[in-house]
């Protein structure tokens, strides 16, 4: 815009500049601020990215693997760490380093979350896609503890970090415990809960599975003093499926694109092996993509409606609404979700649904 406003020949010949001082120095100015727009805008931008970090129990289901292409492709966004939650977080810390890798993003930290219960084989739906892949390869740094790493990363921070959540919390439970003024450092923004639509988009609501596991721990997450808490739960989650023109876009975008690439080999591993349900469509659409509107809210609310209520987490896996519970801002319904799936095809790929 400042070139246009500037005559060609002030540019290219200074004995063109007018003879009056004024005009004179607000012309000189205005070159010299062209001069180094480009680097002092581009650094500018940068600067103004949102730092965040991933909890994500990657491996089970396949979502959270779209959320992290997602999250990588997001220019809002600066992901500083990623930690794995729940159960076997090795095999899930691999996984999300194959990723980074294939995304040529290994100056993104992984964190090992604490081991918890074992994960049951037959639920590591990944496992053949990482069996040959040694975490010890990764080239960029990996945290054995995973909380505390996500510690260090909040309180040496010096603006605002968004934590985004899209799994079962127990990783945040404990780094609240070791560290509790992190919530006042930090926005959250969560996959979790049912408030009025359940699975499969009707009434009644669900003990959904980010909450199932672990009420406990996101009883703790929602009672401290974040900066803000946003949900998604599967009142607006729900509802995502890539398939038709969109699906087809994001398998072509699979012959340039190593990430997006590595997606959907891991999605087609993934596809056999998952047991909640019959995947036998992975060539022509996507599972529910749970995950990915958590990762919208950390940068947008533009496509969703947002109400704040009060939820209590019951010990069954149930968010219901509580005039004692804790109140929290949550994404009840879609203002346009074609326009969402829209969006996420364009972020994923670089161009838009066609």
């Amino acid at each position: 815009m400042l070139r246009q406003l500037i005559p060609q020949r002030l540019l290219t010949s200074p004995m063109h500049l007018p003879k009056n001082s004024v005009s004179r120095f607000f012309l000189m100015l205005a070159v010299a601020l062209l001069a180094g727009a480009g680097p002092s805008l581009g650094a500018a931008t940068a600067a103004h990215r949102t730092p965040v970090i991933l909890d994500t129990d990657i491996g089970t289901d396949i979502d959270d693997s779209w959320a992290l292409a997602q999250l990588l492709k997001s220019p809002e966004l600066d992901l500083k760490l990623v930690v794995t939650d729940t159960g076997d977080t090795h095999y899930r810390a691999k996984i999300v380093a194959k990723l980074l890798m294939a995304a040529g993003r290994t100056d993104v930290p992984v964190g090992v979350g604490r081991d918890f219960s074992p994960t049951d084989p037959k639920d590591m739906n990944l496992l053949p896609w990482v069996a040959d892949f040694r975490l010890a390869d990764y080239p960029g740094k990996v945290h054995e503890d995973g909380v505390a790493a996500l510690i260090d990363m909040v309180m040496k921070s010096s603006e605002t970090v968004t934590i985004i959540a899209v799994g079962a919390v127990p990783n945040l439970a404990i780094a609240l415990e070791r560290e509790p003024r992190i919530a006042s450092r930090c926005r959250f923004v969560g996959m979790h809960g049912s408030v009025d639509v359940g699975y499969g988009g009707k009434a009644p609501p669900s003990a959904e599975a980010n909450v199932k596991d672990n009420p406990a721990a996101l009883r703790a997450v929602l009672a401290a003093p974040w900066q803000d808490i946003l949900l998604t739960p599967l009142d607006t989650c729900g509802s995502v499926n890539l398939e038709g023109n969109r699906y087809r876009a994001i398998l072509e975008a699979t012959r340039t694109d190593p990430l997006m690439r590595a997606v959907i080999e891991s999605y087609r591993v993934f596809a056999p092996r998952v047991r909640w349900m019959k995947c036998d469509f992975a060539e022509t659409k996507s599972t529910t993509l749970f995950d990915c509107v958590a990762v919208y809210l950390s940068y947008s609310e533009s496509l969703v409606e947002i109400e704040k209520v009060r939820l209590r987490v019951t010990d069954d896996g149930f968010t219901v609404r509580d005039p004692a519970g804790a109140a929290v801002r949550v994404a009840l319904r879609w203002k346009s979700l074609d326009g969402f799936e829209d969006h996420l095809v364009g972020r994923l790929t670089g161009q838009p649904a066609k």
